[in-house]
């Protein structure tokens, strides 16, 4: 208990899925969280049922909403000190049946999102005293590898992490105190991705797909990716930065 105690942490698409799993271990550590979805009715749930967290809607894509969440947070409680980039979307598509309102539409969220709000992060850090903090940025296994049905999400994803790394470089030379690190979960038993398999091949058939995917032998779940969110917001992982934190069972190990 405590690994982060004291921290204010703000995860967007906190309200469900691996955002809430973030939310609620980051909480449980010590921080006071700041959830922002824009499924508000859920988001509220999550909030309530953490105590110590506020809930705010938030449309990533929107640079006004990145400024009015950030302020809220300082308003609220002083500082940030770390910032979990979890909001995303994906798609299923052919390259050459893809619409550019598509393409453009995933690239705002996946994307231009995370830019946003590393950028209004470091702004908002910088005024920490001394300037310090920790942005980590939800990345994917797809963006370490194509697949020939997610080439939008593949190029989203493998954006997310060279502007990590980019980003890192540039607050560690710069003396910030800053850092900046990229997660890249594999396949993870979510109530998204249950809602799916059940829609289609069935819940225990495709558990049974998604486990043989990965080498050792399961699907992961939500708190598999909370723990390293909790490691990097730590100041646990304080030698750690423009580094790629792979939770995949060794699906890329392949």
């Amino acid at each position: 208990m405590g690994r982060v105690e004291g921290k204010v942490a703000l995860v967007t698409g906190g309200s469900h899925g691996l955002g809430k799993a973030m939310a609620v271990l980051l909480a449980k550590e010590g921080a006071k969280v700041v959830i922002t979805d824009i499924k508000d009715e859920e988001g509220e749930a999550t909030a309530k049922e953490i105590g110590d967290a506020i809930y705010l809607h938030h449309d990533v894509a929107k640079e006004e909403e990145w400024e009015a969440v950030v302020a809220k947070t300082l308003d609220q409680f002083g500082r940030l000190d770390v910032l979990v980039n979890n909001a995303g979307v994906a798609m299923e598509s052919k390259p050459e049946e893809t619409s550019l309102e598509k393409w453009r539409w995933l690239m705002s969220i996946n994307l231009d999102g995370v830019f946003l709000g590393t950028k209004h992060a470091i702004l908002a850090m910088k005024k920490n005293n001394p300037s310090k903090g920790s942005i980590i940025n939800l990345s994917s296994i797809e963006g370490l590898i194509g697949d020939p049905m997610l080439s939008c999400y593949n190029a989203s994803k493998g954006g997310v992490r060279l502007y990590t790394k980019a980003v890192a470089l540039y607050c560690a030379k710069n003396g910030l105190g800053i850092r900046v690190n990229s997660v890249h979960p594999g396949y993870i038993w979510t109530p998204m991705v249950e809602k799916l398999m059940a829609d289609t091949v069935g819940i225990e058939e495709g558990r049974k797909q998604l486990a043989a995917l990965h080498p050792i032998g399961d699907v992961g779940e939500p708190n598999d990716i909370a723990y390293g969110v909790l490691y990097l917001a730590s100041d646990e992982s304080k030698f750690v930065t423009g580094s790629e934190l792979v939770i995949d069972g060794g699906y890329t190990a392949q």
